[in-house]
């Protein structure tokens, strides 16, 4: 693999990554945005693949955050309004803020990055939210670190109030929706709820049949029906709080049969593949409305080679996006042992953000940071070493 690795890098050398230097004057206008170049710093996820702790990473500091984002050549900011935890990264909002946080995280947040020329957007995990599963228990197939609430009528009132108060109170100029599927229901091995038997239905006309009668087929119309109502109400609590908000759908299965050829496709105003591949991009193209911007998403589950999607995306105009894990109570992920590395040298997530941050910073993939915080190029590199 380090061979494949380095052999690739060298293959690369003296490939500039498009750069647009109007991309961060505009940030604040996103229709004119050439190229979206945007990043995450999950807050979602702890230990052992499960949600992070409520009040996990409270001190986040939005001035040290910003200044990350910066220094990655970012133009897009993805944070949270509310984790899949189930509390926000706000005060005074509907949705109670992650316990002992210290800033007003998401307001400073929007407040620091627009005055960077960036665009900051939130988060809501629709299928998934741990506080809401307690706190519902009649409601929610548990509270696991997987899809498990139905969109019944309460849940989706709850939801509505969650986005217009974020959109509403923060400034964030969108937010990103992820996880919007059917649940699992692992918790009843496959049994229905009383409450989604009754949901099934509102949306179909029809009494549910039982879990041993019920068809692939109804099963599939009841789903898309289900996402379907589901996506109109985030759409239009986001809409009403604020026109311009974009509403960013990623998908982790594309093609999945509850999401192809949707209303949600063609409404939303951002669409990631979060698989990461351009071939499944190319196959919903046709799909998705004239103002959907498409982007492609690099992080470690998917496994995706940086060095192939980053150039083929922005060939095919197609936005970028990444996203890891902090590694400090801070929040943060330290860029100076990343970005001053050759690609070649890096795995996983770090190797994806050194890539996205050359590209985002327009310059080669064999280009490296120096002590000052500048990236440059081998040669370059070596000129300043002989002074």
């Amino acid at each position: 693999m380090e061979i494949a690795a380095s052999c690739l890098a060298l293959a690369l050398t003296g490939t500039v990554f498009a750069a647009d230097g109007a991309d961060a004057r505009s940030a604040a206008r996103p229709a004119e945005m050439k190229h979206i170049k945007a990043y995450c710093l999950d807050f979602n996820w702890g230990a052992r693949r499960r949600f992070a702790a409520p009040g996990t990473w409270r001190n986040a500091d939005p001035a040290q955050h910003v200044a990350w984002y910066k220094a990655m050549g970012a133009n897009v900011i993805q944070t949270f309004c509310v984790s899949c935890n189930g509390y926000a990264w706000y005060k005074n909002g509907v949705v109670p803020p992650q316990p002992g946080l210290k800033h007003d995280f998401l307001p400073e947040m929007v407040r620091r990055g627009h005055k960077e020329g960036m665009l900051v957007m939130g988060y809501f995990c629709i299928g998934a939210n741990t506080k809401w599963g307690k706190d519902h228990p009649d409601l929610s197939y548990g509270a696991p670190s997987t899809y498990h609430i139905p969109y019944t009528d309460e849940y989706l009132a709850y939801l509505a109030a969650s986005i217009e108060d974020a959109v509403s109170k923060t400034g964030i100029d969108g937010f990103m929706i992820d996880w919007v599927w059917q649940p699992r229901r692992q918790s009843t091995k496959g049994k229905w709820l009383e409450c989604e038997k009754k949901l099934y239905k509102q949306l179909t006309g029809e009494v549910f049949p039982g879990e041993d009668k019920l068809t692939k087929e109804r099963d599939l119309a009841y789903g898309r029906k289900a996402i379907d109502r589901c996506w109109k109400i985030i759409r239009k609590a986001a809409k009403d709080a604020n026109p311009k908000c974009i509403v960013w759908l990623t998908s982790n299965q594309m093609n999945h049969p509850h999401v192809v050829h949707s209303d949600m496709y063609k409404e939303a105003d951002w669409l990631m593949n979060e698989a990461g591949d351009m071939e499944r991009i190319h196959a919903v193209e046709a799909t998705v409305g004239r103002h959907t911007r498409l982007i492609t998403c690099l992080a470690r589950w998917n496994r995706r080679d940086a060095t192939q999607v980053v150039p083929e995306a922005l060939k095919a105009g197609v936005g970028l996006y990444g996203f890891t894990k902090p590694t400090k109570m801070s929040g943060l992920v330290p860029l100076e042992g990343i970005l001053s590395r050759p690609v070649a040298e890096l795995k996983g997530d770090e190797r994806n953000i050194a890539v996205l941050a050359r590209a985002y910073h327009g310059v080669s993939i064999n280009a490296v940071r120096n002590s000052s915080g500048e990236f440059v190029e081998p040669e370059e590199g070596e000129r300043h070493e002989r002074r």
